[in-house]
């Protein structure tokens, strides 16, 4: 059964990745040059190739020893996209107040760990399925709220639950900062490895796509 395996792609080799977000945007053009333009997805979707991250044979063994026990395509894994893997902006810690998750009602009680692009004009909101365990600080109302104590975060799924007592007010904004992972999956299931090109200064190519949990 394909599932999903809560490990981590080797870091030394991801940070050395190229890759970004994907769109998948139509098209039409109408006989007066006009356009017309709609997207199938409402969420991007990010691949990568960690083959430029591989510097010796040793981290290419590594990749061919995560690959198997991912059997290819079949099983998912965490990512760590250099790039994008905070809440907060680059080169700054998570705080609780980096990013709105939802709105209190004095009921609800599970909130959904995200992270929002833009604002001026069409704000995006992407959701965090896996945060990095130990890592999520959340806010209510201005006011820190305290892990175990208050609210727990479950780094399998990004959902932020309240304890019992602690539900948010009625119209208490709930925020949160955390690092989180991309839930991804090999984009092949034949890695193909040439030892004599590699040691020559050729690349295998390694793609990466990111999945939907």
């Amino acid at each position: 059964m394909p599932g999903f395996h809560e490990t981590l792609f080797p870091l030394d080799i991801a940070l050395g990745a190229a890759g970004g977000p994907e769109r998948a945007t139509e098209i039409v053009t109408t006989l007066t040059g006009r356009e017309e333009r709609n997207t199938r997805l409402a969420h991007s979707r990010r691949r990568w190739d960690a083959g430029y991250g591989v510097k010796s044979l040793a981290q290419l063994s590594g990749v061919v020893a995560f690959f198997e026990e991912r059997r290819g395509r079949l099983h998912g894994f965490r990512w760590r996209d250099r790039l994008d893997h905070s809440s907060a902006a680059p080169g700054s810690a998570p705080t609780p107040f980096d990013q709105p998750i939802g709105i209190g009602d004095g009921a609800r009680m599970v909130f959904a760990l995200a992270k929002t692009y833009g604002g001026a004009h069409a704000p995006y909101v992407r959701p965090v399925a896996k945060p990095v365990a130990g890592s999520v600080r959340v806010a209510v109302n201005g006011a820190e709220r305290t892990a175990g104590a208050h609210f727990t975060a479950d780094p399998t799924s990004g959902a932020v639950s309240f304890l019992a007592g602690h539900a948010p007010p009625a119209g208490a904004s709930v925020t949160a900062g955390f690092l989180f992972d991309v839930p991804v999956r090999f984009d092949t299931d034949f890695l193909e490895v040439n030892l004599t090109a590699f040691e020559a200064g050729e690349i295998p190519r390694i793609p990466i796509l990111e999945i939907r949990i």
